[in-house]
Order: C-alpha cells, then sequence, then structure tokens
C-alpha cells in the first residue's frame, strides 16, 4: 500500500503531500514559480500538469489575491493537490483532473492571465518502473510542441506563457514560440558557476512582438549551500524579480 507524505515547502511556510514511491515535486517549480511578478488581484493563473502542487502551491503563498487552477493527468496526484491546498487553506486554489490532449478543455481556451508549466523532461530512453514517475517525466503521446501549443491556446491574447525546461532543450523552445509569441527572457539556470547551464527557465508573451532578451543567470549552490538568491527563492518564497542582485 502506498504511504502518504506530509512535506513542506518554503522552508515549511506551505504543507504539502506526496506520495512515498510516487511522483514528487522537485527544487524546479519552486523556481519557476517565482517568475510571476507584478500579478493583479484577480488575475487567472494555469497550472499545466501540476503533478502534486509544487508550482502553484508556491504561487497560491505568495499571491494569495489571484485565481489559480492546475491541469493535471493523473487522479492521483489531482486528489493530493488539493488535499494539500485545503491544508493550506488556500481557498484559490484549485486542481482539475485533465488530459490535456482532449479537444475540449474543462476551461474555456483564451481564459488566463498568465500559464505556468514543468513540461516532461525526457523524449526517450529509459522509463521509471514507477507508472506515476513515468507519467510525469516522459514525453510519449504528447510532444513538447503539443504541450506549449496548449499552454498557448489556454491564454489570453497577450497573456503570459512562463517555463523550466531542460538547456538543450532552448533551441526546440524558441522555434515552437516563433511567431506565437515574443517578448521572451531567457533565464538561464546553473547548478554552480563553473559548471554548464543545466536548465533554462522562459518567460513569453502571446502574440507580441518583441524581440528576445536575456536575463542575468541564477545560479542555485555555491560551496556552502545555496546562493543567497536561491534561497531567498527556495526558502523565502521570493520571487526572482523582487530579490536584490547585489546580496547574491
Amino acid at each position: 500500500m502506498t504511504n502518504i507524505k506530509n512535506d513542506y515547502l518554503l522552508d515549511k511556510k506551505v504543507k504539502m503531500f506526496q506520495s512515498d514511491e510516487g511522483y514528487k515535486t522537485s527544487s524546479d517549480a519552486v523556481l519557476v514559480s517565482s517568475l510571476l511578478f507584478n500579478i493583479k488581484d484577480g488575475e487567472k493563473i494555469l497550472d499545466v500538469g501540476s503533478g502534486t502542487g509544487g508550482i502553484s502551491l508556491c504561487l497560491a503563498h505568495r499571491l494569495p489575491k489571484a485565481e489559480i487552477t492546475g491541469f493535471e493527468v493523473q487522479k492521483k496526484l489531482t486528489d493530493l493537490a488539493n488535499t494539500s491546498a485545503k491544508a493550506n487553506n488556500f481557498q484559490n486554489l484549485k486542481y482539475i483532473c485533465y488530459d490535456i490532449k482532449e479537444k475540449k478543455a474543462p476551461i474555456h481556451f483564451g481564459s488566463f492571465d498568465h500559464v505556468i508549466t514543468n513540461p516532461p523532461y525526457e523524449k526517450n530512453g529509459s522509463k521509471s518502473p514507477n507508472i506515476s514517475k513515468a507519467t510525469a517525466h516522459n514525453q510519449e503521446s504528447l510532444t513538447l510542441e503539443d504541450w506549449l501549443k496548449f499552454c498557448l491556446k489556454m491564454l489570453k491574447p497577450y497573456g503570459y506563457l512562463y517555463l523550466i525546461h531542460r538547456a538543450e532543450a532552448l533551441d526546440e523552445i524558441l522555434s515552437i514560440l516563433y511567431k506565437r509569441a515574443g517578448n521572451i527572457r531567457v533565464i538561464p539556470v546553473y547548478s554552480k558557476k563553473t559548471e554548464k547551464a543545466k536548465r533554462v527557465m522562459l518567460i513569453a508573451q502571446k502574440d507580441s512582438k518583441t524581440p528576445l532578451t536575456i536575463l542575468p543567470p541564477l545560479i542555485v549552490h555555491e560551496k556552502e549551500g545555496y546562493t543567497e538568491k536561491a534561497k531567498q527563492i527556495l526558502r523565502s518564497g521570493k520571487s526572482f524579480f523582487e530579490i536584490d542582485i547585489s546580496k547574491t
């Protein structure tokens, strides 16, 4: 029988329920959640592929006046995420079990001001024997292009898309967004400053023609543990854009 574990995010500011054996939220979810900033009261945010709720639980904690929805294909993960939302008394957050391959969405296309996502990273290769992990990590019947096109469909005109992915997928991501979104801001993510970037975070504005910008990188680790900027994101729940770079 699967055991459900009570975990935490943001230095125990947010409660979270996860299975001992199934898919678990990683630090990537917390990092990408930090990209949303200056969100107006009542704006609608969609977390696509919400899993156990790592991204949207962080957002609900930081943005209590936003209206946040998660779409997740796995019913067990959806139920766990809704349990976590209830445990934190996040009344502005709900999760819906939905397969984005379906033609009809449970909420109308073009309904959201912001869409955020941590898509499956793996295309091929060995899969986890755990079905939940394999479903969350592998792209099989749904390509990255399918995934990002769906995200753009859910956005209002000139709404914003936020994502984190493998650094080597950046060229594919940019080709998918070409002529569909602009005002793209790219943030390389380095585990250590002496290593190559393993992740990239990206913000794009639907329908915009504004040229691309590469922003200063996020370096996560230093000799003594997390960098100051990473600590403020991963432990304090700060936005990437509200942290003084001079402190890192």
